[in-house]
Formats: C-alpha cells, structure tokens, sequence
C-alpha cells in the first residue's frame, strides 16, 4: 500500500514530520496521536531488532510491563501529585471500583516494586531488564509529529545494583551500547551532560541528533570534548570589567530598573553590577518558598539549575520555580518589594505579611559574583544603588554555587583554550544514575554481603524509538523526500517497472524482485499503472535507498541503478547491479548469483 500526497501538510511544521505524512508513513487520528502506517511500522521494527540485539548483547533480559499502573506505587515515590496535578503529564482514571490508575508514562515504580518482590539477595545481583511499549504523557503542546505527541514508543531498561561502583560500571556500558545503537541506526548524535528533571538521580547523559529544529539547546567544545544540554551546561567566564575599589556611597538611580538603563545612565559596564531576583518556588510539600538570587549583571540564571539547587537546599521536590511579580506582591499583601533596586541583602521583614510563604527568602549567590571585591548593587529602596560596595558591608548568609546559563562564546572547564558553540539537538536517548531515588521511596531492599538489608542502585535507560524514526528523517532529507539510512530504511531496494503494459520490463523486474526476496533481500516492487515519473518522485519521497528500473534496455538485460544518497544513476548488467549492492551493502546475501543471470526465455 503505497499512498503518497503531493501537497504539505498544514498540520505539520517541520520537514521530518511533513515528510513523514506526505510519503504515507503516519496518519494523524487527533492531536498528538498517529497512527504507524506499514512502511513506518518497518522502519520501527528494524530499530527495535537494532535495539534488543545490542541490549541483549549487554546482558540486559527484555519484559513487559503493565500500562495501567497503579496510584498507590506513585504516591510512595511522592511523583502522583506532580504527574497528575497542574501540568503534569500523566493520564489518570478510575476503575469501576474508584481505585485510581495512571496509564504509564515511565515504569520505574512498577520495575522497582516488581524487583523488590523478586530479587532478594546481593548474590542475584546486578541485573538490568528493559522493554520495548507503548507511553502515553499528556503533552500541553503535542507537536512536530512525533517529536513531541501523547502516544509513542518507547525502549526503557531498569538496571538494579548492591554498589555504587557496580551502578557506575553498568552505567558505562550502557553508555557504550546507546552509542553502538545509535551509529547501525545510521545517525549523527552527540551524547551531552544533561539535567535528570523529574526522573530524578545523581548523574545523566542524553544523545542527541544535531538538527536546525530540534527543541534543545546544547553547547560543545570546539574540539568535542565536552558537551552538555543548556539546563546542565557549566563553563567559565571572563573576568568582566573590574570596578575600582574606593569609598562606598549611595547614588540615585530614578526610574532605572534594568541593567541597560543603569549601565547607559551612569557609565556602569554590566559586569560590575550584582544582580538581584526574587523567585517564589512551590514544592511537594504545599508550600511556597521565596528565593533570592544574586548574580553578576551581565549573566543570566538557569531556572533548572537554580531549582536542583532550591530542592537540594530543602530537601524537598520543587514543583515549580519563576519569578516573583508585582501580581504576586498584591496577592500575597506584603510591603511592595522594590523591583530594579533589590540587594542581596533585602530584608527578611518584608516577608511578615505574606499570606502563602514562608517568611524567609532563601538566598543564593552565583559563583560568578562570589568574588568580586567592588561591586555595583540596588540599596533595597526605589531609585537607589550603592557603589564601590563589597561582601564584607553587605554582610548576609547566602549560599554560593552555580546557577549561571552558560552560553556560546564561554571558556570551556576542560580546556580555557575552547570555547563552547551552540547547536539544536533532538533528544532519543537518555540514561541516568538513580541511586536510591526510588529504592528507598518504595522500600525496595535486598540483602547485602554482611546479611544486612539495604536499598537497591539504580540505573535507568530511555530511547524514544518511534521518536529517533522521525528524528532520523529531520537528519536525512532533501528537497525530494526522505533518504534512509540503509539499516533502518522500510525496503533496501525498490524495483520499478518504467512501463507496465511492456511485457520485457516487467518480467525482468519480477524476476530481479524474486531473486532479491529468495536471497532475504528487503525488496519493494512498484507495479502501479503509473508513469514512470510518478513512480520515480515517490521512490524519492520515500527514501528507499537504492532504486533499480526496468527500463528500454530492458531486452538486453540491462537496468538503471540509482543511489538515493548520492543521486548517482548508472546502467548496468544485471551482475555489476549485484555485485555492487555487495559492496554496499557490505553482506553475503548477493554472492550466491549465478554469473550467466540473465532474462529468462519467458520474457
């Protein structure tokens, strides 16, 4: 079945995702849900055969785990709330019996509860089980087809260890087999540092493939290596311009809130400026946490970063983390927070009134300002800034670490003599160190070498298969369709009859089809009544990627090849035509061919 449309889709936004709809691939059922057509469904077959070859490889056992998933084993993890409630992105339901259910968007509560009724003993350890399924997340913006929807496939593998070092060491492996998948899918990736978000663990790495549309920004080293999504990236900065240090004083600054106005008012250059925000954040414990942040004035603050650090400092789970607003102030019936002169130093007081918070702003200081011995800085009243100011005279605890947004153009940690540049990527695997996240949430516990009992490591492992699908498309295309990488394309070889009613064409490429299909060859034959352009535009659209027509030479056994990657056409016997697909293909299946092939004597 071989339906194709000649006109983009309006629905689709990017060229993957039009391609994908126009060469029959999917078919959109409603917002972010598609159906997998037989060619895409190909596709995805051979990526997970890619997928279970390499895992097993590795040791890991493939399972199947249940999709509906049970509240009560979230609830213990404490992630219920949050993927259910506001934004979350889980889809719950009752049963007829009012018991609460979730259909999954990830396993690891159910693959931890499994292992703790299963695994006992250290002696049965490690262990490392993966699936391949169907997740379901309620994006608040499905896109991009299946970049982003609310139905996909999934690979995810759950590794269970008694060390740290032996989490690690699995870790690694892991690792090492993402790349080895990655590179038989026929795919340009980068593996970067990323943030865990809310899976949650003390380490990850994402792989990415480096395209114009992908949603993520991630930043590499100009000799490749260091690399890291923009949420997790570190890097280091350039001193700035330093202030003298002179006698401190207050300068009037009216209707100067923001460091453009301050620095073009007064001659100040950005960096000799600290920066104060205010952040409300809302964590699992139904509270709301005022945060200050102080950071040199021309650097911006990572929300993820400074939200790991809000949540390592509580010891809670942060919901949500954004900046404070005059709306918020109101709300809240507290003595208006000078917006634009705020100090690190801002006065708890302020906080007495408020209604929802907590009364006493958590602070932190980026590494970027924690050692600046004269700097510029709001005097906590509107219209003033103090100067030539230091730590010693602001006086108040604060917390320093790292909540800067690195950037493109920053020295780079490994090497001062790189420089970070910048890229889009689209995520298809991420891999984490858990730890005891879930281990000690659930109870799951086994026993160890001294017949103590103690929480499981764990690793955790994703690949988006039916989003690498698409992201492959984005990464292989031109302005005629898709182009295949040969180890994940639908058909190796697609044989075209030129003329249909000519009965020396077609019996050629019957027989050329029948000898590929006996010799395990994964062959399409275009047989339509069609004209021989409309058969040629489709094999481009679809990207098969080597096309063999049965042409006017047809009577002299002789036929085009034509490589889709390079464009490249030849005529060629039918001989030179298999020795070749040989040698490209890099197999035996060709070599059995009988050196007088040839038309039979029925065409």
């Amino acid at each position: 079945m071989l339906i194709t449309l000649r006109d983009v889709p309006a629905e689709a936004d990017i060229i993957s995702h039009q391609l994908l709809i126009r060469g029959g691939f999917i078919k959109r059922v409603t917002g972010g849900i598609y159906a997998y057509m037989p060619l895409l469904w190909k596709v995805l077959k051979k990526i997970n055969l890619i997928v279970e070859k390499e895992l097993e490889n590795k040791g890991c056992l493939q399972t199947l785990l249940p999709q509906l998933q049970p509240s009560e084993i979230w609830k213990k993890s404490g992630r219920w709330k949050s993927y259910t409630e506001g934004e979350g992105i889980m889809f719950s339901l009752k049963d007829r019996q009012e018991k609460e259910l979730g259909l999954g968007p990830t396993h690891e509560e159910v693959i931890t509860q499994i292992i703790s009724q299963t695994i006992h003993s250290y002696k049965q350890l490690p262990i490392n089980i993966f699936q391949i399924q169907t997740k379901f997340r309620d994006e608040i913006r499905p896109r991009f087809g299946l970049m982003r929807s609310r139905e996909f496939i999934m690979k995810d593998a759950y590794s269970f260890h008694a060390t740290e070092s032996d989490l690690q060491s699995t870790y690694s492996e892991m690792e090492k087999a993402y790349q080895n998948i990655f590179t038989k899918c026929g795919l340009d990736f980068v593996c970067v540092d990323a943030d865990s978000g809310a899976i949650g663990g003390a380490a990850s790495k994402e792989f990415m493939v480096t395209a114009d549309s992908g949603e993520d920004l991630i930043l590499i080293s100009s000799d490749g290596k260091y690399g890291a999504n923009q949420e997790k990236a570190v890097s280091l900065i350039d001193e700035g311009k330093l202030l003298e240090i002179k006698d401190p004083k207050i300068v009037k600054t009216p209707d100067q809130k923001t460091i453009k106005e301050l620095c073009n008012n007064n001659d100040f250059h950005p960096s000799q400026i600290i920066k104060v925000i205010a952040y409300i954040a809302t964590c699992d414990d139904n509270k709301k946490y005022p945060v200050l942040v102080s950071i040199r004035g021309d650097q911006d603050i990572n929300d993820i970063k400074l939200l790991n650090e809000v949540s390592k400092k509580l010891k809670l789970s942060v919901l949500e983390i954004r900046a404070i607003s005059d709306e918020d102030i109101q709300k809240q019936g507290i003595t208006n927070i000078p917006f634009g002169s705020i100090g690190p130093d801002l006065s708890d007081n302020l906080l007495s009134k408020a209604k929802e918070w907590e009364k006493k702003f958590i602070r932190f200081s980026d590494i970027s300002v924690a050692d600046i011995k004269s700097f510029i800085c709001g005097n906590n009243i509107n219209g003033e800034h103090r100067i030539f100011y230091n730590w010693n005279l602001i006086n108040t605890e604060k917390s320093i670490c790292d909540v800067r947004k690195a950037k493109a153009g920053d020295r780079c940690i490994h090497d001062i003599n790189q420089k970070l540049k910048e890229c889009r990527g689209i995520e298809i695997g991420h891999i984490f160190q858990l730890g005891t996240k879930y281990s000690k949430s659930l109870n799951a516990t086994f026993t160890n070498d001294k017949g103590l009992e103690e929480p499981f490591r764990m690793g955790c492992y994703g690949i988006g298969i039916s989003r690498l699908a698409q992201a492959a498309v984005e990464q292989n295309h031109d302005d005629s369709g898709i182009i295949w990488p040969v180890s994940i394309a639908p058909y190796e070889v697609i044989i075209i009859i030129a003329n249909i009613k000519n009965s020396e064409q077609r019996c050629l490429a019957e027989e050329i089809y029948e000898k590929l299909i006996k010799d395990g060859v994964d062959a399409l034959l275009d047989d339509r009544d069609e004209r021989a352009g409309i058969k040629f535009k489709d094999a481009d659209l679809i990207g098969i990627p080597w096309r063999i027509v049965a042409g006017r030479e047809a009577k002299s056994g002789l036929v085009e090849l034509h490589n889709r990657k390079t464009k490249v056409t030849e005529s060629l016997d039918l001989i030179s035509v298999f020795k070749k697909l040989s040698e490209e293909f890099n197999t035996e299946k060709y070599k059995s061919r009988p050196m007088d092939y040839r038309v039979s004597d029925n065409c």
